[in-house]
């Protein structure tokens, strides 16, 4: 569990020790706990084609790496401050059945032995929300409550 919720340069840095099964669990967690398996799983595609973007361009501004990438400033809400899944994802453990499963997405993604079921996306977002950066961009696909887009960018 991490204690402290301010999202400090001291705090980015405690995070950014955690294994990369450990922080792309808890972006699961506080992007996805709400979806079934299969959308929980194209969350990490996500994250995991922005890494292969990444390798492929030599770096890329999002980060390069898995816990780069999930800790990117403005990038996934779940980790803004104020955020109330912030708070969640910070105190969850493996007491927590959704966690436990988004612990278990993560570490297939991270040992490539999930399937990218989003067709190459970068991004999402809720059905619920229509942001600025999807205008004029057609989803590659819609798994359950996230629309996806891979020409973001």
């Amino acid at each position: 569990m991490i204690r402290d919720t301010q999202k400090t340069e001291t705090d980015m840095a405690a995070l950014a020790e955690l294994s990369p099964v450990n922080i792309l669990a808890r972006t699961l967690y506080g992007e996805a706990r709400g979806e079934d398996l299969t959308g929980i799983e194209a969350v990490a595609c996500v994250i995991m084609n922005r890494v292969t973007v990444a390798k492929r361009r030599g770096g890329y501004w999002w980060g390069n790496d898995v816990v780069a990438v999930c800790l990117k400033a403005g990038q996934f809400s779940c980790w803004n401050r104020g955020d109330p899944n912030r708070e969640k994802l910070l105190r969850v453990n493996e007491r927590d059945l959704a966690y436990r499963l988004c612990r278990r997405v993560a570490s297939r993604a991270i040992s490539a032995r999930l399937p990218d079921t989003t067709h190459g996306a970068t991004h999402y977002h809720t059905l619920q929300c229509d942001p600025w950066w999807a205008h004029g961009h057609v989803p590659v696909c819609e798994i359950g409550n996230h629309v996806f887009y891979d020409d973001i960018g």
